[in-house]
Parts: structure tokens; C-alpha cells; sequence
């Protein structure tokens, strides 16, 4: 569950621009069918004053994250798309992984990882 400051905005950006399926929607409460799991939007949150902007991570928050099959291919749709990315698609050493980090409109972090296949 991600609580939101503005659901409009929040759905327009998980539905519209994330291109997340909606599952069902209200003023205060908003599901996405992601997979086996549900993706909940609750309204009522109070924006931050400030927040890292993705460039650190805060205590108290969960960041949410999201497997692709082409990284880099996610990172220029959703760039386009106006999204804000604190991390260009980066391959991460020893992780087997590329991770892309971009913003939700509250400001909360989104990974979004491709796996490196193992070549031995």
C-alpha cells in the first residue's frame, strides 16, 4: 500500500504513465492488478515538505520495485513520458541485476530491475 497525497494525480501516474492495469478505483482507495500482487494506493496523505528525492533512502518508507524483461528499453518509454529517474538503468556489481530508480509524483522511489543472466 502506497498512501498518497492526491489520488487523481496518483492514479493518472500508476495507471497512465506506469501503464499499471486498474483494478478498481476510488476517491480514497485505488487497486492495480500487478501479477499475483495488488498494488493499493491509499488517499489522505499529507505531502512532505521536502523529501531526498530518491537519493537517499528514509526510514519509514517502502519503496516499491518492479521486475522488467529490457531495462533500458523501460527507462527510455518512461523517460519520455516525462517520469523523473534519480538513477539511469545501472548494472549493479555483484547483484546480478540492472536497476533503474525513478519518482512517483509523491516522491517515493520505484526500482525497476532487469536480471543479468550468469555467463560462465
Amino acid at each position: 500500500m502506497v498512501v498518497v497525497s492526491n489520488m487523481k494525480r496518483s492514479v493518472e501516474f500508476y495507471r497512465g504513465t506506469l501503464g499499471l492495469p486498474l483494478h478498481f478505483e476510488s476517491e480514497e482507495w485505488t487497486e492495480f492488478k500487478t501479477g499475483e500482487t495488488v498494488l493499493a494506493l491509499h488517499g489522505g496523505g499529507k505531502p512532505t515538505q521536502e523529501h531526498s528525492r530518491g537519493e537517499e533512502q528514509q526510514a519509514g518508507t517502502c519503496p516499491i520495485g518492479f521486475n522488467v524483461q529490457d531495462i533500458q528499453k523501460s527507462f527510455n518509454e518512461l523517460k519520455s513520458k516525462g517520469i523523473t529517474f534519480v538513477m539511469p538503468p545501472t548494472e549493479r556489481e555483484g547483484e546480478r541485476i540492472k536497476l533503474a530508480v525513478c519518482l512517483d509524483p509523491d516522491g517515493l522511489p520505484i526500482s525497476l530491475a532487469e536480471s543479468i543472466r550468469k555467463t560462465d
